[in-house]
């Protein structure tokens, strides 16, 4: 049995979507497998989940295409292929990740936590709990980037009902969950508002800045939330999908103000752990001899 790897699908994807049809998940699967010549025992093969294996790499080739702006995403779960795509599927009509990274510029994301060693090493040399590892690092790594993707295509207030939404999950605001959002004008540089007890005699203050993911929060901006917090506060979260200057983060770690500085990469990661904007797929269950049933 030979089913094409993930990346493998993406050429006949494009193939399939020149005609600039509409077409949902279900239709490009089934047409890729065709492309391919899927034989029927193939088809068959499925992952522990049920899920046939072929669809499984189908799906993961139509999300790389999408990030990488050679799919769109006109209506929900719905695809046609993009200007973008039309260039790639011209330039490099067997298009491989390398070439998609050459004309789009999109680059796949990989696991912080992955060392430089492990993206080379034989598979074979790791045990069924080390792939399974890997993988779900891979999978956050992905879904991570597609997140702040998402948020910087949304409005500002929408991002900053989403970190209110977050440190509600976080378990703040109270017993009930009070939390509000305050208005984006006049506000002297507070986005929200979070009681952190149930009577709110405890609050956090919040500063929430929608930035490309390269910007960078400066000193000036962390100081400017400390003083909009004066009296008003013991403490504050400022938040924001781009990054903190050295300088920004040394300012927040001596002010007396309690300051806590979350860039894009923690609000990400923050997001999938506490389900916000995310959700669960699949659950693997890991089995074991029990020995005590062998005793």
């Amino acid at each position: 049995m030979s089913i094409p790897k993930w990346h493998e699908f993406m050429a006949p994807i494009l193939r399939i979507a020149a005609d600039g049809a509409l077409r949902d998940r279900s239709q490009i699967t089934a047409e890729a497998a065709d492309d391919v010549n899927l034989t029927a025992d193939e088809r068959g093969i499925t992952l522990t989940t049920g899920q046939p294996m072929y669809a499984n790499r189908v799906g993961w080739a139509i999300s790389h295409l999408t990030k990488s702006g050679a799919l769109e995403r006109p209506e929900r779960g719905k695809y046609v292929i993009s200007q973008l795509g039309r260039r790639l599927l011209s330039e490099r009509p067997d298009a491989t990740r390398a070439d998609v990274e050459l004309v789009t510029g999109y680059r796949r994301v990989k696991a912080v936590s992955e060392q430089p060693q492990d993206s080379s090493a034989d598979e074979d040399s790791l045990d069924p709990a080390e792939l399974i590892d890997r993988g779900i690092k891979q999978i956050r790594a992905d879904v991570a980037s597609e997140l702040l993707n998402r948020i910087l295509t949304k409005s500002p207030a929408f991002f900053e009902q989403t970190v209110v939404d977050l440190l509600v999950a976080m378990g703040y605001g109270g017993a009930e969950g009070q939390a509000n959002v305050t208005s984006l004008t006049n506000d002297g540089g507070i986005d929200g508002v979070i009681d952190q007890d149930t009577l709110g005699l405890n609050r956090v203050y919040v500063q929430a800045k929608r930035y490309a993911a390269d910007n960078v929060v400066t000193r000036p901006d962390v100081q400017g939330f400390v003083g909009a917090l004066s009296g008003k506060a013991d403490g504050g979260v400022f938040i924001t999908t781009g990054r903190f200057s050295p300088g920004a983060r040394e300012y927040a770690d001596v002010v007396p103000t309690r300051i806590i500085l979350i860039d894009g990469q923690r609000l990400t990661s923050l997001m999938i752990r506490f389900g916000v904007g995310v959700q669960t797929r699949e659950t693997v269950h890991i089995v074991e001899i029990d020995e005590d049933f062998f005793e």
